[in-house]
Formats: C-alpha cells, structure tokens, sequence
C-alpha cells in the first residue's frame, strides 16, 4: 500500500505541465471562485502561472466546446471544467447536467486528455456553496494526477 500511495504523491506534482481551465460565467460569483480555488491548488501543486490558461464561456452547455478547442491545440497536458448547475423549476437542469457532463466526458475520451469534470450540479445556493471550494480544489488535484498518470502509461 506504500508504493501505491508514494506513485500518488509523484503524480500530484505539477511542474512542467500545462493546464486549461474552462469556466462557465453562469453563476458567476461562484464559479469564479472556483475558478481562483483551482488555480491556486495548481500553483501550491507545482504548475507555472504561465502554464495555466483560463477562458470563461457562457454557461455550462458551452463548456465542452471550449474543452475541445483547447485539446485540438495540442498544448496541454489536462484540462479542468468549472460550472454551476443549480436545480430550477423546469427540466433544462437535467438537460444542461446531462449534456454537459457527455461533452466534458466525450473531449477527454475522444482526445485521449485528462479532462477533471468540477461542473456542479445542486438542488439550492447552500449546497453549491458546500462544496464550491473542495471540488475545485479536487479538480486541480485530479488534473495534475492524470496528466502524470497518462505520461507514465503511454
């Protein structure tokens, strides 16, 4: 179990690497928070300011194209997406969870790029605010791992 957890503690170093963060503005205050909470967990991490680069889109529907121009570039090793999804009263929640979450999850299959999926889906603010700074810095964990993980394995 000790080899198992020193491969882990390698892999959650971030020097070298270049991420891309892709935040959805909808629900600002608070995936702009994310957005700062991840950053800095890649900074502590290892990760150069100048290897991390940032865009906002719309909202969460538009995440994954974003994810996909960034992953056509060829310049990163990972990719975080950050969003807020927060229940209403119609159904356009379950369909903006749904499809967001195959898009996020179809751009890393398909370009073969770790891809750390912190797109929250919540039924209120409180539990957004819960959980708003722990899974973005989960995120950045998660990133930096699989970029080290895929490098080792292929």
């Amino acid at each position: 179990m000790q080899g198992a957890d020193k491969g882990q503690t390698a892999r959650l170093d971030g020097r070298d690497l270049r991420i891309g963060i892709v935040q959805a503005r909808f629900n600002d205050a608070l995936t702009s928070r994310m957005a700062q909470v991840c950053t800095d967990e890649l900074l502590a991490l290892g990760v150069a300011r100048k290897h991390i680069q940032h865009v906002t889109v719309p909202g969460a529907l538009e995440v994954p194209v974003a994810l996909q121009a960034m992953a056509d570039s060829e310049r990163f090793d990972a990719l975080v997406a950050l969003g807020l999804v927060i229940r209403g009263e119609t159904y356009h929640f379950e369909l903006v969870s749904n499809e967001s979450g195959a898009g996020v999850t179809r751009v890393s299959l398909d370009h073969h790029i770790p891809v750390a999926n912190a797109i929250l889906t919540v039924e209120n603010e409180a539990q957004a605010l819960a959980r708003v700074e722990e899974k973005s810095r989960d995120a950045a964990r998660v990133a930096v791992e699989m970029a080290n993980l895929l490098d080792e394995l292929l």
